[in-house]
């Protein structure tokens, strides 16, 4: 039987890269792009969880950043709803972060708090997942003529896990929040902009320099002073209990048969993959309800 050699560094290095959804960028000691890039559609799973984490450690304990900007490598797509197709125990068995909650939770909580200055650069769809890292961010700026944003997860029979519930009404009002989150609806970057679901809606050619320069400014600033600000304004923000509570009705839903079947019947349609359903998913979800 002929011998199997055994993978060169090279081959070992190249299988890592493959794997590699998460991507850091250090433009200068004080200013860093991390880019989300999970094609075809950027969807969440306990992988990409996992790297979330490992960007949070490597954040907090470099003491020159000043400021973080996230964006995406993937055409259309922000950061987009979990992963269906992973064990749901590969993403529950996961050990809780510092803070004490769930890692996913645990990453916002964290970059909420974190004395850097956080930036969501927003870019195609911000579905779920998406919308719970813009809300965790300091600020977000989206493409008027690219951007989607959705709390998609009630349409499907679903509680959203990443603290959306305790983050919106404090940012765009109860009323908004539940207009938002019960809705399911798809929500264009305009539309997010008047609501103040995000700081601004600017023309796509112009998104990227207009982040970069804000990102570039900001990095030039002192960072105790950075930090000093950020930390008294965060006294509005939610308690860290009300993000895990969210997290535990969001695990406990999807074991419920009607968000199996709402799940099931949109990947019947064609969820999951590129394609009409995760382009309009506010559309199908008002088509399955029926």
């Amino acid at each position: 039987m002929a011998s199997v050699s055994a993978p060169t560094k090279a081959e070992q290095t190249n299988a890592a890269a493959k794997t590699k959804q998460i991507h850091v960028d250090r433009r200068s000691p004080a200013y860093w792009r991390v880019t989300i890039d999970n094609p075809p559609i950027n969807v969440m799973g306990p992988e990409m969880v996992k790297q979330f984490q490992e960007v949070m450690d490597n954040l907090e304990a470099d003491e020159h950043v000043k400021v973080v900007v996230f964006d995406s490598a993937v055409e259309a797509y922000f950061l987009n709803h979990s992963d269906f197709t992973a064990k749901l125990e590969d993403l529950t068995s996961l050990p809780d972060g510092p803070t004490g909650l769930p890692p996913w939770p645990d990453f916002l909580v964290r970059l909420t708090r974190l004395p850097v200055v956080s930036i969501a650069l927003i870019r195609g769809r911000a579905t779920g997942n998406g919308s719970e890292i813009t809300l965790a961010c300091d600020m977000s700026f989206a493409s008027r003529e690219k951007t989607i944003i959705s709390q998609w997860e009630v349409g499907v029979g679903m509680v959203a896990g990443g603290g959306p519930m305790a983050r919106l009404p404090r940012l765009i009002g109860r009323n908004r929040a539940l207009e938002v989150l019960l809705s399911s609806e798809d929500i264009r970057a305009d539309e997010a902009e008047a609501y103040g679901y995000i700081n601004r809606a600017l023309p796509d050619a112009d998104l990227d320099a207009f982040v970069d320069a804000l990102a570039t400014r900001i990095a030039k600033f002192d960072k105790w002073a950075i930090a000093q600000t950020k930390r008294l304004v965060n006294t509005s923000l939610p308690p860290d209990v009300e993000l895990g509570a969210g997290w535990d009705a969001c695990i406990a839903s999807l074991g419920r048969p009607a968000a199996q079947e709402g799940i099931k019947a949109l990947i019947a349609r064609g969820f999951h993959k590129p394609g009409d359903v995760e382009n309009r998913l506010g559309y199908y979800l008002g088509e399955i309800a029926r």
